[in-house]
């Protein structure tokens, strides 16, 4: 019976090659797992790169899973960095996988990419584990145990062999059908896509090629850009830019009341009201219980109360924890912190309070939650509700004790996850932390408990999300998932947590965390540590972790210095916050904006902070794209003009340009004046002025001769450069991040054409037709400016580099199917035309690369040319 994907199972495999190995560290040694023994490892004999082990399976199998065993203590040899590449033949491998090990005893598995680009499985026989970077920056690397899991049932595996080869087939054809449209082969391309039915790209891309490439009709291409943006088709490239975040200072009227300053408060929203409540924290003399909301919409800040305990509420407090049930309009309260003086058997009690934000009453639910097989008195807590299954949820904190008993013993204890039915009014213990007495029990599940760590509730997923803490004098950056479906705790590794610190948010500073269920986003803050020692390390950082692609991202960083003016009444000299900790911050969801108040900037224990601050994530959006678009296209149509008519783009400069600049911008305005500055250049070839400027136009001259391309080749690749430097920083004004630059892209295809295939396959249009007159022309090149996808990699060697003109040189052995350009009687001006021409084209190609770089990659021609995997 031929295997599924379920049938995961340890493969067997050989050491093929190795690129060094010291003493008695041998490559073979890694088969064996003996963490007890020091010198069972293989060792490379330098850390100078390229080390590598080459592991060779018996048949061909799908590899899902490479576990790394490791020595029964730290060392620093242990790999920090590495990456993983497989396939069929040892020359042609694709990444799998890219990351590192942590420098500590525990074995670790790492998922390896198993799938083609299209979603097929992908059958290797080759792994190749290449060291980056050892624990001991100066240390060689080792390795110490290594086994592959996966699948090798010799039907399924032979099943999916005819399935890749297939692939493959078809992306060889598609590489062959754009070689063919790059140099004009119009017969050949039709009669090879008739005979393989295979199709190069999607017909909207087809035929954008032929508007914008052949035709020149920018008009058209502009239209079925705009139909192309509406119907979604690039949203998935927008949804890959990355944020630009934009903190405002939020201030209110002077004369309306708002809460002062403090830290260790809490912060919650209700979403559906956009209103964010306020309550309690230390303001650096005694604890507060004042009761606060905030109207996001209004911009108003309300004080409901000034004590709660006067109200059948809680007593002053701070470091405690609040959660909001929208469908009951209730506010949910517990914990709190006391100091050591207050530490007494009748003050430690957990109470837990409910505040009605309809009726504006508080009830004291339960006054002592341990007696209920609920939590101790905690602090630095967290809590999350299930609004649907009306259940709180309650992980970590510190237990508070009374002062002789800490003293004792030396150590603390903490909380483990507690869940709380509102309908029910019960408590459930779930997870106990794992020093908790029972913990060793088979029977009862535990977990390592923290403080200042983060928790956040999917109520799509029905997951918690535990990141971060500090248990003791451990940092931990562990990311924990507890399935409230299923009971089960794991651990996941992101996918680009290579335990480099500059790609996780640093452990050891006070995280404050928000999720988007909706995007699948989890935002944290971290900003300044409580531990002195660790305040050199003062900025804030704001960081997104994609559930769905399983990455971390960093928005920003700061190195933002606490001023004096963090600490005065008026901040309207600071541009963000100053880094601080016992702050709080809250997500509105709906209008996407986070909100943070207060919070204690750690240089005087008395001080603290009431600056509240909203926080922007935005992305570009689909006008942003539509603009960009607009530009790139009128554009290319300003400049073809100018070398044709400069009087005709004078006009087009004054409307159609301007109209899509934004003339407010003092960016975007430079950027028009550049434009404006073609129609005053002229080119030079061979010393003769041609007339194509304004500068040697007489006005009321006729101005239609085209204008020959080259001249001298230095002044022309300064016009380029400065020209894509332009388009560069349009993009970014424009809000949108640009596709490779033409100077990027790789015009050897393109170059391998001569002037003549440019400009002879058919017929040409007359001199002065330009912008949206349709010419015929063929297309020459479509010049891919991104890597192949991993099928078709392993077709050929990876080509490297992508900015040579190997073919250039051989410009004029090119076969060709144009037709003989005529005579030498033609004379210098037939030539430069047809140079210009050329230039011309050439231009519209890489601009359709641009713009087919916004598509799906689906949609549209493979990124690679066939030139890449010939070597000569």
């Amino acid at each position: 019976m031929a295997g599924t994907i379920s049938d995961i199972k340890k493969l067997d495999y050989d050491i093929y090659k190795y690129s060094s190995y010291s003493s008695s560290y041998l490559p073979e040694n890694i088969r064996e797992d003996n963490p007890s023994n020091q010198t069972s490892r293989w060792s490379s004999n330098t850390n100078t790169p390229p080390q590598f082990l080459i592991l060779k399976l018996e048949r061909p199998a799908i590899v899902t899973k490479i576990k790394f065993g490791k020595y029964e203590k730290t060392h620093v040899c242990n790999l920090r960095k590495f990456k993983i590449l497989g396939g069929l033949e040892e020359e042609r491998m694709v990444l799998l996988f890219e990351g590192g090990l942590r420098n500590d005893s525990v074995p670790e598995i790492f998922n390896l990419k198993h799938r083609t680009n299209s979603g097929e499985l992908l059958p290797i026989k080759f792994i190749q584990i290449v060291p980056l970077l050892s624990w001991g920056p100066s240390f060689n690397f080792c390795i110490w145990y290594v086994e592959l899991l996966g699948i090798e049932d010799s039907m399924f595996i032979l099943s999916n062999l005819r399935k890749y080869n297939m692939l493959r087939e078809v992306e060889i054809v598609r590489l062959f059908l754009k070689h063919c449209r790059q140099q004009g082969y119009a017969n050949a391309f039709s009669a090879l896509q008739e005979e393989t039915g295979v199709k190069l790209e999607d017909e909207r891309m087809t035929e954008l090629h032929e508007m914008l490439v052949n035709r020149g009709d920018f008009k058209k291409t502009e239209e079925m850009l705009m139909e192309f943006i509406e119907n979604g088709l690039m949203d998935s490239y927008l949804e890959r830019q990355e944020y630009k975040s934009q903190w405002n200072l939020q201030l209110t009227p002077e004369n309306e009341p708002k809460p002062g300053r403090r830290g260790g408060h809490q912060l919650i929203i209700d979403p559906l009201t956009s209103t964010i409540y306020l309550y309690g924290g230390w303001d650096g003399n005694e604890d507060l219980s004042d009761l606060w909301s905030y109207d996001v919409k209004a911009n108003r800040w309300t004080l409901i109360h000034e004590r709660s305990e006067l109200l059948d509420g809680p007593t002053p407090r701070a470091c405690h924890k609040m959660v909001y049930d929208t469908r009951n309009s209730q506010i949910f309260m517990l914990g709190r912190y006391l100091d050591g003086a207050s530490r007494t058997e009748e003050n430690i009690n957990s109470d837990f309070y409910l505040y009605n934000t309809i009726s504006k009453t508080w009830f004291l639910i339960c006054n002592d939650t341990s007696q209920v097989s609920g939590p101790q008195l905690v602090f630095d807590h967290q809590m999350c509700i299930d609004v649907d299954k009306q259940t709180i949820y309650v992980f970590g904190g510190r237990i508070l004790e009374p002062r002789n008993e800490e003293e004792t013993t030396g150590q603390y204890r903490y909380s483990g996850l507690f869940s709380y039915h509102i309908s029910t009014n019960t408590w459930t213990h779930i997870l106990v932390d794992c020093e908790h007495p029972t913990a060793s029990s088979p029977y009862v599940q535990s977990i390592r408990s923290r403080v200042t760590h983060s928790m956040l509730f999917h109520h799509k997923h029905r997951k918690l999300y535990i990141f971060g803490g500090q248990r003791g004098k451990d940092y931990m950056t562990d990311f924990l998932i507890y399935d409230l479906n299923t009971n089960e705790l794991s651990n996941m590794t992101p996918e680009n947590n290579n335990t480099d610190t500059k790609n996780v948010p640093q452990s050891g500073f006070t995280q404050r965390a928000t999720i988007d269920c909706d995007k699948d986003e989890i935002y944290v803050l971290t900003s300044l540590s409580k531990e002195k020692e660790r305040r050199d390390l003062n900025i804030n950082s704001f960081w997104l972790f994609s559930l769905t692609r399983k990455e971390w991202y960093c928005v920003y960083k700061s190195e933002h210095s606490n001023g004096e003016n963090c600490y005065q009444k008026s901040q309207t000299t600071c541009h963000e916050p100053c880094p601080r900790y016992a702050h709080q911050i809250v997500y509105d969801s709906i209008n996407q904006m986070h909100f943070l108040f207060g919070g204690n900037p750690g240089t005087n224990s008395n001080v603290r902070l009431d600056d509240f601050w909203v926080l922007r994530l935005e992305k570009p959006n689909r006008g942003n794209i539509l603009r960009y678009c607009k530009y790139l296209l009128r554009k290319q149509e300003y400049e073809e003009i100018t070398k044709n008519d400069p009087l005709s783009a004078i006009l087009y400069l004054q409307t159609k340009l301007y109209d899509i600049i934004d003339h407010s911008d003092p960016v975007q305005l430079k950027e028009f004046h550049k434009l404006a500055s073609l129609l005053f250049k002229s080119d030079t070839v061979d010393g003769e002025t041609e007339p194509t400027s304004l500068l040697t136009c007489p006005l009321g001259a006729a101005a239609g001769a085209n204008a020959p391309i080259g001249g001298n080749k230095h002044k022309q690749q300064r016009a380029d450069d400065d020209g894509h430097k332009e388009e560069e920083n349009m993009a970014k004004v424009m809000r949108v991040e640009s596709p490779k630059s033409i100077e990027e892209a790789d015009t050897s295809s393109i170059s391998s054409m001569s002037s003549s295939d440019c400009s002879n396959s058919q017929t040409q249009p007359p001199a002065g037709q330009v912008g949206g007159q349709p010419g015929t022309v063929p297309a020459t090149a479509d010049k891919p400016e991104e890597a192949v996808s991993s099928e078709a990699a392993i077709t050929g060697p990876h080509k490297a580099g992508s900015n040579d003109s190997r073919e250039l040189s051989n410009a004029a052995a090119t076969p060709s199917t144009s037709r003989s350009t005529g005579g030498a009687g033609s004379g210098s001006t037939r030539n430069r035309v047809v140079d210009q021409q050329f230039e011309m084209k050439i231009r519209r190609c890489l601009l359709f690369n641009k713009l087919v770089d916004l598509m799906p990659e689906s949609l549209c021609q493979p990124k690679k040319n066939i030139s890449d995997f010939v070597l000569l």
